[in-house]
């Protein structure tokens, strides 16, 4: 990409007036292009095919599919598109499987316009971006990991978990979460990994037993 072409952004979130801010505020600066827009996960993926954005700025906890999922899709799918999320979480459960499904850079959405513009022409040149506090949380993370079984849950990992507990098939979750059977089992890897557990049975009897089910 030369230094005088526009980056072109597709912009995935849930609620329509953060969408609208961010349309206008890369539309009135010079150098950007806003493609479109999606509010979820499972839309992220198909405007990304459609549209093939440089960059997409992705919200994480949307309801009909999350960040986290589309991450790790476009990822699987070789999507050229660099993924920048954009949320007001930082959380381990959120921070953590973003970067590992493949996102570019972590911002929090109280991030001052001048930054936000530099991380995405970082982002878009493949350079990784961080905000301070998450970059302090991966940090932290990689020098005092956690002892397996007490890291939380993630919300989608609780809910490939309530769905276990009906009995429902991996197959049976994917379509119901609108997931590959491949990212329902890397769900269940991880979930298992945090309860310390190896197999569905014993997951479900552990969450019951610390109440993460009800």
């Amino acid at each position: 990409m030369t230094d005088d072409a526009l980056i072109t952004l597709l912009i995935v979130d849930d609620h329509p007036v953060v969408r609208d801010g961010l349309r206008g505020m890369f539309t009135s600066a010079p150098g950007f292009a806003v493609l479109g827009e999606a509010s979820n996960g499972v839309e992220a993926l198909e405007r990304a095919a459609a549209l093939d954005p440089d960059v997409i700025l992705l919200d994480l906890r949307m309801p009909g599919g999350s960040g986290v999922d589309a991450i790790r899709e476009l990822t699987r799918r070789g999507a050229r598109a660099k993924v920048l999320v954009l949320t007001t979480y930082d959380t381990d459960s959120d921070t953590l499987p973003a970067i590992e499904a493949g996102a570019t850079g972590y911002l929090l959405k109280d991030a001052p316009r001048d930054e936000l513009f530099t991380a995405v022409r970082a982002a878009a040149e493949g350079r990784t971006v961080l905000s301070p506090a998450v970059a302090s949380r991966l940090v932290s993370a990689v020098r005092a990991p956690r002892a397996p079984g007490n890291e939380p849950l993630s919300a989608r990992e609780r809910e490939v978990l309530a769905l276990v507990a009906k009995g429902t098939s991996n197959r049976e979750i994917a379509r119901e979460l609108f997931i590959s059977e491949a990212t329902v089992k890397t769900h269940l890897t991880h979930l298992y990994a945090k309860l310390g557990v190896n197999d569905r049975a014993a997951a479900v009897a552990v969450a019951y037993d610390r109440g993460i089910l009800g």
